[in-house]
């Protein structure tokens, strides 16, 4: 009888307030505290306490920074209740822990939880009649910090790394040429090389590639110092465009991550079309995907900065600039590790997500400006002196930012702070932070120290220059490309830049004998490796000396616009007939080279009397260098005596070597295939001898052509 009242009171109740299927089944779950209280008054007003019901709200509830023995939990304020509580337990355990809050609390940490257990919580709300509870929330608790995890966290570092390594390439080769094209035709404007580095690391999204391309073409003197400055300053800008990617689609509400097998999917085809781009592009989607699933298997195993891991920081901190000095110092390490700026960027902002503070991920971030220069370093270690100048550039612009960056960072970060503070986002500063609020301003605070860094340092390039040129000067090295003597800005009186270019020939006769010492030492050797090494250098050097004449030649073209006297003129055309002999001349050491390749593939061999000719060749063809350098270095006209006498010791070797050839073909014993391979040789050698006594010729004004 009593239940068939309660009932006919809720029909009653439903009728006259017209609340919904939802108010319905909200007062059944509080139908039991209804009966609890009939026993002390059997007229209770049920219109009320459906009304209590309709006034509470349990809202954005959600669980964040789960560690191994912490969680953080979250929920909108609640309207319409007298006080608020949570309960939580193990799903195993029989019981709820239950902590009263504070009305206006929106959040809770919970501390000293289970490894790798499942946990559920509810959010609780007190009214005048009933308690309400909001629906079961979950959470797992991380694995605590093994030897294991370590080699996860290195696993999806490294996923990372290569889905990088995949994308950039991909897009490199995409571009082909182009890419080369945009750093090539650099000026001396530095604005357009801090555009056109910016332009490139955005697309190929590495600032390391790009330096390392950039230090590979001053190598080859394509670029100029100031013009390399100019570009690593814009890939230094560039680089905050994978921040910004990184943050946008990788730690945002929408993640890209969820897309990853869909875009690998489309890449994948492409992979086997016949087309060279379309192939390349299909690597790009590949190295795409693969980046942000790396990325987030990379947020899964960086472990939540707990009150564990946060108790071996807190002494780090707190000390001032000495606190920042040191986080600096962490970055730089961390980047010198993984080698990859970016790579490193993404792990400081995961680390923010797991409830790194703002201004220690800061300070890490200088840090990795600094890291970052040591792969260009590294690549500069066999690159010349020039290459080594550029990279010793690149870490003085990154040292010298991070250094004025420490004097402001207190203000600097205050800025960054007042302008995240003004969006929708929290105060990045503030001790109850949200992650992504601090993430956002992180990659603010890189994009903000690169763009204004640059903008200082761009009107001291010159300066930059001087200063790497005086960090590693030159030791005279031939092994390069780079005009030694002869400067690329505004010419001196046309006198002096005759001797400028008679200095440069000089080095050009150098790198001559250079070559003539390869070529003779393939004759005897018998190591693969090191036939390899040498017959490279011999295209390395017959590379340099195409370039080094074209140089020579328009340097030397822009004197004969000048007013010269009549010695000078004879003498530019003389060094204009001298630059093409050498040039000739380097081409025949590389076209001997590659008749060496030829006949070790088809297995030819020479008798040990062909190899003494060949080597007697090469000894008399050294004398000839020596004589023609020594003819070079002289200011007044040189005696061509010692000259010739050199270029008839060869004709007359090569000769005799010939008339040999002649008379042992026909014997049994004789390899005729090895004979016609020798005496080719031997006729290269010859005319390298003739060319070499044509450029001391030429300094007399007795063979001035070209």
């Amino acid at each position: 009888m009593t239940s068939i009242s309660i009932f006919a009171g809720m029909h009653k109740a439903l009728r006259f307030t017209r609340i919904s299927f939802l108010h319905f089944a909200l007062f059944i779950l509080s139908l039991s505290s209804v009966q609890g209280l009939r026993a002390q008054d059997s007229t209770i007003d049920i219109t009320s306490v459906v009304q209590e019901v309709e006034l509470i709200e349990f809202n954005n509830l959600f669980t964040q920074n789960v560690g191994s023995e912490s969680a953080k939990l979250y929920w909108n304020s609640i309207r319409g209740s007298e006080s608020i509580m949570l309960r939580y337990k193990a799903k195993s355990d029989e019981s709820f822990d239950i902590i009263e809050l504070d009305q206006k609390a929106i959040h809770l940490e919970l501390q000293n939880l289970q490894e790798r257990t499942d946990y559920i919580w509810q959010l609780g709300a007190k009214t005048a009649t009933t308690t309400l509870w909001s629906k079961e929330q979950k959470f797992t608790t991380e694995e605590g910090y093994s030897w294991y995890s370590i080699l996860i966290l290195i696993g999806a570092l490294g996923f990372f790394i290569y889905g990088m390594k995949i994308m950039s390439e991909g897009i490199q080769r995409f571009a082909g040429d182009k890419m080369r094209q945009i750093l090539g035709v650099m000026t001396t404007n530095r604005f357009a090389g801090l555009f056109t580095g910016f332009l490139t690391t955005s697309l190929i999204q590495s600032s390391s590639a790009t330096t390392v391309m950039i230090v590979s073409f001053v190598n080859a003197g394509l670029l100029s110092l100031r013009q390399a400055i100019g570009v690593i300053m814009g890939a230094n800008i560039g680089t905050t465009v994978t921040a910004v990617m990184v943050t946008f689609l990788g730690f945002s509400k929408f993640s890209i991550a969820s897309y990853s097998l869909p875009i690998i999917a489309i890449g994948f085809p492409l992979l086997f079309m016949k087309g060279d781009r379309t192939r390349s592009f299909g690597e790009f989607l590949i190295g795409f995907g693969l980046l942000f699933m790396g990325l987030d298997a990379l947020k899964n195993a960086v472990p939540g900065l707990d009150s564990g891991i946060m108790m071996y920081l807190e002494p780090l901190t707190g000390m001032g600039v000495f606190s920042t000095l040191l986080f600096v110092g962490i970055g730089t390490i961390i980047t010198v590790i993984i080698q990859s700026s970016s790579a490193a960027m993404t792990l400081t902002l995961v680390l923010c997500g797991k409830g790194l503070p703002f201004e220690l991920a800061a300070a890490i971030v200088l840090g990795e400006n600094i890291g970052t220069t040591i792969t260009a370093n590294l690549a500069a270690m066999i690159g010349n002196v020039h290459a080594k100048r550029a990279a010793r550039a690149h870490l003085m612009f990154n040292l010298f930012g991070v250094v004025w960056m420490i004097v402001v960072f207190p203000f600097f970060l205050n800025g960054i702070d007042s302008y995240i503070g003004s969006t929708s986002l929290r105060s990045p500063l503030a001790a109850d932070a949200e992650p992504q609020a601090i993430q956002w301003a992180l990659t603010l605070f890189h994009i903000a120290f690169n763009i204004v860094n640059s903008l200082i340092l761009i009107w001291f390039v010159d300066f930059i220059a001087k200063t790497a040129v005086r960090m590693v000067p030159s030791r005279g090295e031939d092994d390069e490309f780079r005009l030694e003597y002869i400067g690329r800005g505004i010419l001196s009186t046309p006198e002096l830049s005759v001797l400028e270019a008679r200095k440069e020939l000089s080095k050009f006769g150098a790198i001559i004998r250079k070559m003539n010492g390869f070529a003779r030492s393939l004759i005897f050797e018998k190591d693969d490796k090191k036939k390899s090494k040498l017959n490279a250098r011999i295209g390395k050097y017959e590379d340099i000396a195409d370039r080094l004449q074209v140089e020579v030649d328009t340097y030397l073209a822009k004197i004969g616009e000048g007013e010269l006297s009549d010695r000078s003129i004879r003498d530019v055309r003389a060094m204009l007939s001298i630059s093409g002999d050498l040039e000739r001349v380097s081409d025949l050491y590389y076209q001997f080279s590659k008749i060496f390749q030829n006949k070790e593939k088809k297995k030819i061999w020479f008798t040990p009397e062909q190899r003494t000719g060949l080597d007697h060749m090469f000894l008399l063809l050294d004398n000839a260098s020596i004589e023609m350098i020594s003819n070079l270095d002289k200011l007044n006209e040189p005696d061509l005596k010692p000259a010739r006498l050199c270029e008839k010791t060869i004709n007359e070797h090569h000769d005799k070597l010939k008339k040999k050839h002649l008379n042992k073909i026909g014997k049994k014993d004789y390899n005729i295939e090895g004979g016609m391979v020798y005496t080719e040789m031997v006729g290269l050698t010859e005319k390298v001898g003739d060319h070499m006594y044509e450029v001391s010729e030429a300094l007399t004004g007795e063979n001035t052509d070209s």
